[in-house]
């Protein structure tokens, strides 16, 4: 599709008259200057005199063209390409609940500053993007249907307390569910972490029927990977899955149907320590397969170390996605060119005389 196309095409035949114009133009200074020969005008005198300033006396009329060229432009309502913020995206937040959540190497603990970033980033989503949250742990669960209602998600984000293990795979197929929720998902092909995972974790927050879960459509057309501008899932994890659907297999679910997968993963280098059964184990994050889920689906990995770096990450990725190329008319950013070539044209002739 060509960057520039025109809505009423039909009026740009106007432009054909434009050339007239500098004919014109040239034969009124040839005739001027005849005049001039008796010296009547003075500031022709005074240019003849300095003829390196003369070119000034061109510049009004140049601006006079360049207006009457533009507004023929506007009359035939020009229209581009251009990539600006999609009105009807969704956004899903998935969040790792699991007991690693629980760590204090980022004061005061981990999922306390996770939930104050989420916070920041829904209020700070365009009020036409619909939003989601869903929880996994052991299993994945949807704690807010995607809305446009902010107190609703905040709400399900002050809810979200640290469990047990870790299924980020999990995770991704019940944002999905969240966000395609008339798309059935067959679970039945996919490979699991272990055998821990049952059929019923994502059915805690609907049945079969209800959340779309049961064979897939399979006439459903496949979609390039990140093709999909309406639907971006953002998914934080501070730890390895292990248990649930293989992350890798549910980032694959994603990129058929185009949705981008920007992952986080959240923890410092040294990692942090959990009181477990007794005892205590060290927090573990894995980077590589996060950094597969996001390259698999057309999104982009990020590492915080800290609140104030997840901040900036979710701050970051509110300019980055939920956007579309489209044709957008742009008559009335050509109409104020024109309008402001005609003042500046008018005002450097009255500025001359």
């Amino acid at each position: 599709m060509n960057p520039v196309s025109f809505i009423a095409a039909e009026w740009l035949w106007l432009l054909v008259l434009l050339p007239l114009l500098p004919l014109l133009y040239v034969l009124a200074l040839r005739r001027r200057g005849a005049d001039a020969l008796r010296f009547t005008d003075l500031d022709l005198l005074r240019e003849a005199a300095a003829g390196r300033r003369a070119w000034r006396r061109h510049v009004p009329p140049a601006l006079l063209f360049l207006a009457l060229f533009a507004m023929l432009l506007a009359l035939a309502r020009p229209s581009a390409l251009l990539t600006l913020p999609y009105e009807r995206a969704t956004v899903v937040l998935a969040i790792d609940v699991s007991g690693s959540m629980r760590a204090a190497d980022i004061a005061p603990d981990r999922i306390t500053v996770a939930k104050d970033a989420a916070r920041a980033f829904v209020v700070e989503q365009p009020r036409t993007t619909r939003i989601g949250l869903v929880a996994f742990s052991t299993s994945a669960m949807i704690s807010a249907v995607p809305t446009m209602a902010r107190e609703e998600v905040l709400a399900a984000i002050d809810g979200l307390r640290p469990q047990r293990y870790t299924a980020a795979g999990s995770g991704i197929v019940a944002a999905l569910q969240a966000a395609f929720p008339d798309d059935p998902i067959d679970l039945s092909d996919l490979s699991v972490v272990q055998d821990r995972w049952e059929a019923r974790s994502l059915d805690e927050t609907a049945s079969d029927s209800a959340s779309g879960l049961g064979p897939a459509g399979a006439s459903r057309k496949l979609l390039p990977p990140g093709s999909n501008a309406s639907v971006v899932i953002v998914l934080l994890s501070d730890g390895r899955t292990n248990v649930g659907i293989e992350p890798l297999a549910a980032a694959r679910l994603a990129a058929d149907r185009g949705v981008r997968v920007f992952t986080v993963g959240f923890g410092t280098a040294a990692g942090g320590t959990i009181g477990f059964g007794g005892g205590w184990m060290r927090t573990q994050l894995d980077e590589d397969t996060l950094k597969g889920i996001a390259e698999i689906t057309g999104g982009q990995y990020f590492h915080a170390t800290s609140a104030e770096d997840l901040r900036s990450v979710y701050a970051s990725l509110t300019t980055q996605f939920v956007a579309e190329t489209q044709p957008t008319e742009i008559t009335a950013a050509v109409a104020v060119l024109a309008f402001v070539l005609l003042v500046m044209a008018i005002g450097l002739r009255i500025r001359r005389f």
